[in-house]
């Protein structure tokens, strides 16, 4: 096969280093942040969330700053129902000029080009015999996740919720013919290029798994930029299935690429932040993180402003 992972690819040490110290923060990140759901209407104080994850209020502030790069103010604001609301009407603009341009093109990711290719009919029917596919386990800003690849590219992102052995069950679905062979250092490359792990950069090569309206729809979830969201009935519309919301949400339910296909982005048109297959703390996770990025590069303006 076609040897997608050469030695110069490989993550440096220190850039490993810094994966497994954020996937650590992010365990108490996570605990924080379905304290703040549980408790938004009472908008709890910094001195509260620390209390409830075990810390003083000077580390957890540190622990955000260490993990998201910003405050907890910042961050936490992200996750309001007002600022949900107010993302979904500004991104509109943004949205627009996105899709206007096509779906046909490759879309981006940080700074890398995102080229998918589909699954043929035929190895949709056999369920991946004859293919092989190579996964590890990596550290992320979001917790450990299993990362899969073939030689036409990454065709699946998971993270750990259960156990392990869950998660590549998970992954195996639909692939059950195929030939499974665990390569941590081999699919490490990916999980740099996902994670924005030392300065990755180029392409990323996907390959897709699932009816023509599912790759539609998983197509259309790259058109939205860091730090906008979309409402399952709008995402309809733009793809050109209005009163199709239904569809939409199964489909982006059944995306099996996490974050880079960013099924997070699409929450209830009420602003509510619920449904993610990997467990709704993380997907407010992930929302948090790019929309405090997304204010503190300056483009507050642009996707998050009411």
């Amino acid at each position: 096969m076609t040897n997608l992972w050469t030695t110069d690819q490989m993550p440096h040490q220190a850039t490993s280093q810094k994966a497994e110290t954020q996937t650590r923060l992010y365990g108490q990140i996570a605990k924080a942040i379905t304290y703040i759901a549980q408790h938004r209407h009472e908008q709890p104080e910094l001195d509260d969330i620390a209390n409830h994850v075990g810390m003083s209020p000077y580390h957890l502030q540190r622990m955000f700053s260490d993990w998201a790069g910003v405050s907890p103010k910042k961050f936490l604001k992200a996750l309001t129902l007002e600022d949900a609301k107010s993302r979904l009407r500004s991104s509109a603009s943004v949205l627009d000029t996105a899709f206007d341009a096509g779906l046909s093109g490759p879309g981006r990711l940080h700074d890398l080009f995102v080229t998918i290719d589909a699954v043929t009919p035929g190895e949709f029917k056999s369920r991946g015999e004859g293919m092989t596919f190579r996964y590890g386990y990596h550290p992320s800003p979001f917790g450990e996740c299993l990362i899969v690849a073939s030689e036409r590219g990454l065709t699946g992102i998971s993270f750990i919720t259960t156990n392990r052995e869950f998660a590549l069950e998970e992954q195996k679905s639909g692939w059950e013919c195929a030939n499974w062979v665990q390569d941590d250092a081999g699919t490490a490359v990916f999980a740099a290029k996902a994670f924005r792990n030392n300065g990755a950069e180029g392409e990323l090569r996907m390959l897709m798994r699932g009816s023509p309206f599912r790759v539609k729809v998983w197509e259309a979830l790259l058109r939205i930029p860091e730090g906008g969201v979309m409402s399952y009935g709008d995402l309809a519309a733009r793809i050109g299935r209005p009163g199709a919301a239904r569809a939409v949400a199964g489909a982006v339910a059944g995306n099996l690429i996490g974050y880079v296909i960013p099924c997070h982005r699409v929450i209830r048109d009420n602003g509510m932040i619920t449904g993610y297959r990997w467990d709704p703390a993380r997907k407010a996770a992930m929302l948090g993180i790019e929309a405090a990025r997304a204010a503190e590069s300056g483009l507050e303006s642009d996707v998050a402003t009411p």
